[in-house]
């Protein structure tokens, strides 16, 4: 063969016409889905909505999602779109939906008007579905962060529809309700800790009890899965009982219990995880997460993209697209 030949051959094998096309990864259980027909319309002008709930008994329940979003798919298809508990929302909620990405112009107060995007900003919105509940004087009295399951989202609309709001903690409103739905289970990452005062390094703490309607399917598909259980090496993990109260010492230094801990925290949801780093919370995940999303959140904080990223929502756009970029698929399911 000439050398012609051979350089006419290598420049058809290696130019980029020829190049095998770049494998690009593909998200996997994200599905499209549409709101349900009687959502109410709104102008968007929420002391108005908040009024006219009101006068017909009713809370205001801000539905506040993104498209293409599981977790709202598995929420809708659960709880809004028949049956009893669909009936009892409608009954007793009026549903305004917000896309957190949109830039419809809500008026908020005499004072506020935000787009849809920035009021999930104002609003402190991390995870989808988001539902942001509200007395008669548009002020909120419970946000619920991310999916939950029927049972765990059937104790919110009542806490807030009876008003138990006024009373006490959602947490405390579901252990009077008595009760057990788990027995906790065991873990291989699990560490025995009393003292938390001394950790610097990534520290994730589970917050489980007997209440918890999710945690199940959390220990089942999420903490086994194994690309948690890599990045779960990163960390020191404590489960603790939330209704436990025992002695422990805080990260802070202070004489608490498990169960005044999770009360100081602010942390309404089982299975709830709250992520320490240098002795700080970094993150928490006080909604259901798919193995990915947890595995990320953990990802966030121990490899410090918290310094990088103010929240996990922007930290986790862009891992994506590195990912899919990388020809990683993405499974957003179970």
């Amino acid at each position: 063969m000439t050398k012609y030949c051979l350089f006419l051959v290598f420049f058809i094998l290696f130019s980029p016409a020829f190049a095998a096309e770049k494998v690009h990864g593909k998200i996997i259980g994200e599905d499209a889905y549409t709101l349900p027909t009687w959502f109410k319309e709104s102008f968007l002008e929420i002391q108005e909505e908040v009024k006219e709930a009101e006068s017909n008994n009713k809370h205001v329940m801000l539905f506040m999602h993104i498209d293409r979003c599981p977790y709202c798919t598995r929420m809708l298809d659960e709880n809004f779109r028949s049956g009893d508990r669909q009936q009892f929302i409608e009954n007793h909620f009026d549903v305004i939906a917000l896309n957190i990405r949109g830039d419809r112009e809500i008026q908020w107060d005499e004072n506020s008007s935000y787009s849809e995007k920035t009021l999930a900003t104002e609003l402190n919105v991390h995870f989808t579905p988001t539902l942001i509940f509200l007395n008669a004087d548009g002020k909120k009295v419970f946000q619920m962060n991310g999916y939950r399951n029927p049972a765990a989202f059937k104790h919110v609309l009542n806490y807030v529809n009876d008003k138990q709001y006024l009373n006490m903690q959602l947490v405390d409103y579901v252990s009077q309700q008595d009760e057990s739905l788990y027995n906790l289970k065991p873990h291989p990452q699990y560490q025995d800790v009393k003292d938390f005062s001394k950790f610097n390094g990534p520290l994730a703490i589970i917050f489980e009890d007997k209440s918890c309607a999710d945690c199940d399917e959390f220990h089942k598909e999420v903490l086994m899965h194994q690309d948690v259980l890599t990045e779960m090496q990163k960390f020191t993990v404590v489960r603790l009982d939330a209704l436990s109260t025992k002695p422990l010492i805080d990260v802070e230094g202070n004489k608490t219990t498990a169960q005044d801990w999770a009360s100081h925290l602010n942390l309404d949801y089982r299975p709830g995880t709250v992520l320490f780093n240098e002795g700080n919370e970094i993150t928490r995940a006080d909604g259901r997460l798919y193995h990915f999303h947890y595995k990320e959140l953990l990802r966030y904080v121990s490899g410090g993209y918290y310094q990088q990223y103010p929240t996990y929502l922007k930290y986790l756009g862009i891992r994506q697209k590195q990912l899919l970029d990388a020809g990683v698929d993405i499974d957003f399911s179970l």
